[in-house]
């Protein structure tokens, strides 16, 4: 047994490199990749009291924002010093009838910039699925159907 529950809607491009294991849902390719189904990642946060239960926001956020964040959570300033590139989601997390917050989110692979996402809309700069300096061609997602 290969240990995969075949009823489970897997497709392939999903997980890294197509291995059998997950679905990214609605977005497209997967893993190694700067389209949605390998960038989004759902987030979870839970703090009783402060964060009412069920709440779902559709906040795009980035890892930089964690660290503004917990800053503001903690009650400690960020520092004054230097550029602090996240931002604070608290607002968004806190109170359920907070505006989302709307700014570009830049996906990158290494250092090369690849795309830029604001709002609903998103531009891709560079297309291919190989990383490195001689990328391939871009071949989408294996297993996939661009509609």
């Amino acid at each position: 047994s290969s240990g995969i529950n075949a009823e489970w809607p897997l497709r392939p491009g999903a997980t890294y490199r197509g291995a059998p294991g997950g679905d990214n849902g609605p977005f497209l390719c997967g893993k190694e990749t700067t389209y949605e189904g390998g960038m989004r990642e759902p987030g979870i946060a839970w703090w009783p009291g402060s964060i009412p239960a069920g709440t779902i926001t559709h906040q795009l956020g980035n890892i930089m924002d964690l660290f503004t964040t917990s800053l503001t959570l903690a009650g400690v300033k960020p520092p004054q010093d230097r550029i602090i590139d996240g931002i604070d989601l608290s607002p968004v997390l806190l109170d359920q009838t907070a505006p989302i917050i709307d700014r570009p989110i830049w996906y990158y692979r290494g250092n090369e910039m690849m795309a830029v996402r604001v709002g609903a809309y998103k531009a891709h700069y560079w297309m291919w699925t190989e990383f490195g300096d001689n990328p391939v061609s871009f071949t989408f997602c294996q297993g996939q159907c661009i509609k």
